[in-house]
């Protein structure tokens, strides 16, 4: 028996009534129609208070670590390049899913333009890919730093770093390219709802009518290709490093070192854990609940994104003494009432600053 095509079984979920104009087969839907979380409408408003909380610190974690990386010029450094080009795409990954989903949790927006969603479906999973791509450059970073440290700034020039970072940019631009162009010759069913909170390239496809076998080892392939493969290179970066560390001569020196490698793992696992059980979920989870399915798509978006700056400032000594330093030099300007206490406040704080920035190895 041929199966009942998705966007037909969950019609009934929805509030809104089909034209008769939806009837008939249609390749190019002016809107489609974003259902948040289904099964959970009810929940939205309190959903949304967590997922607004996460957004905010999202924003303004990364827009600090900008902040401090471009005051700060003993930042000027490959890994604080990397890490500001991950809280632009922590940024952008946010920004581009979370105001829509808002505007549905709070005003009952539901409808999308066909481009705009096309639009937003490319960027999410371009910025993803770019994610990925950052990382395997901040694992190499790590590599040259500890295994090979005396050569680590004339291998990793800013030359070097620049043509890294644009590789990474246009590797993730060209091999999402495809997604949008592909979805906008799909033959969609008989109704433009997606079960979503967003246009996420799984819940689109669903909707398709046509054979989309071309489509779906084509995003299989990229989960091998970059996914799978920007693992790898990782993997192979931090047995490099683990076996340079085992090689050092005291407890003291190994655990100093690996420390500075602690940060970019953490961030690493936080990505990829809920990347990879979203994928999983989606391939082999067939009777996991779609809402589960709709809030670990938001979560994989939100949480890197939210803890990236918070792991990098708790654990990255560099960072959290130029916030300290931020922070106490706007506390002294408030505070400094006469001319002698502020130009001694100025004082106190370039002892301060003097701390603690020399670059890690």
């Amino acid at each position: 028996m041929q199966e009942t095509p998705f966007c037909l079984r969950v019609g009934h979920l929805l509030p809104y009534s089909m034209s008769d104009s939806n009837t008939t087969d249609f390749t190019n839907p002016s809107t489609f129609i974003l259902l948040g979380i289904p099964g959970l409408e009810a929940a939205h408003v309190w959903i949304s208070i967590p997922f607004c909380t996460m957004y905010a610190i999202a924003m303004s974690g990364n827009f600090t670590i900008l902040v401090i990386v471009k005051t700060e010029p003993s930042l000027h450094v490959p890994m604080y390049y990397f890490l500001c080009m991950l809280a632009v795409s922590d940024l952008v990954l946010s920004t581009s899913t979370l105001p829509k989903t808002l505007s549905i949790f709070w005003f009952n927006s539901r409808e999308i333009h066909f481009s705009a969603c096309l639009t937003q479906m490319y960027f999410i999973h371009c910025f993803l890919a770019m994610e990925s791509g950052i990382f395997v450059a901040m694992a190499f970073d790590r590599y040259v730093a500890i295994c090979d440290p005396l050569r680590h700034s004339t291998i990793l020039t800013n030359p070097l770093v620049a043509k890294i970072s644009l590789a990474v940019v246009l590797r993730a631009g060209m091999v999402i390219l495809p997604f949008p162009f592909l979805a906008r010759q799909w033959p969609y069913c008989r109704t433009n709802i997606i079960p979503h909170a967003y246009c996420e390239y799984m819940a689109v496809l669903k909707l398709v009518c046509a054979d989309i076998l071309v489509s779906s080892y084509y995003g299989l392939l990229l989960a091998l290709l970059v996914t799978a493969l920007d693992v790898f290179f990782i993997a192979l970066s931090y047995t490099q490093i683990l076996r340079a560390i085992f090689r050092l001569p005291t407890k003291e020196d190994r655990l100093k070192t690996f420390g500075t490698c602690v940060s970019h793992l953490c961030v690493i696992l936080a990505f990829y854990i809920p990347v990879l059980f979203s994928f999983l979920t989606h391939r082999f989870g067939h009777n996991v609940p779609l809402q589960f399915h709709v809030l670990m798509a938001n979560m994989y978006l939100l949480v890197p994104a939210m803890l990236n700056p918070i792991i990098y400032g708790v654990r990255t000594r560099q960072i959290r003494d130029r916030l300290l330093r931020l922070v106490t030099h706007k506390g002294m300007k408030d505070f400094s009432w006469c001319p002698g206490s502020q130009t001694e406040s100025h004082a106190d704080i370039g002892l301060v600053g003097d701390i603690g920035l020399i670059p890690l190895p």
